[in-house]
């Protein structure tokens, strides 16, 4: 999915675009990742409509101190979108999936109990599907704004 063909619903637009606090989105990845070729368009769509968001992009094998300080289950799984405040302090983070996306992954895993072309296909068919809004969603509730007040 490309950034031209992304689209925000008026309401999601409206939560970026209303962010009053400054944020850093601090992205971990590697060019080869799927899961961040799925998911980098829609975090650069949010930045780009905040002010007051800066995403930044580093890679996972030039960095492995901070990757190793975001594992997922002992795993340098990526991407991680690591949410920062203006003191560059982290306060939240997310990655490398969706819950959803996820979700569809943990369900082949325990059925099949590997991970294969077949998943990555099932994989690719429900991002195609759910065009990004698992990520929109999840991002609405992380993200540093006074409506997530505990942030702040």
């Amino acid at each position: 999915m490309s950034f031209k063909t992304i689209k925000l619903s008026e309401e999601q637009n409206k939560y970026f675009q209303d962010i009053n606090v400054k944020q850093t989105w601090l992205v971990i990845t590697e060019p080869w990742c799927g899961d961040a070729a799925q998911s980098l368009p829609f975090f650069n769509k949010l930045a780009s409509s905040s002010e007051n968001i800066e995403l930044k992009i580093v890679l996972r094998d030039e960095n492995p101190e901070l990757m190793d300080s975001f594992l997922t289950y002992g795993s340098r799984s990526i991407p991680k979108l690591i949410i920062l405040d203006k003191y560059l302090e982290v306060v939240n983070h997310w990655g490398p999936r969706s819950k959803a996306a996820t979700k569809v992954v943990d369900d082949y895993v325990q059925k099949h109990d590997k991970i294969d072309e077949q998943l990555k296909t099932d994989l690719q068919l429900w991002y195609n599907k759910n065009k990004g809004e698992a990520i929109i969603v999840e991002m609405q509730d992380l993200v540093l704004c006074e409506k997530n007040s505990e942030f702040i």
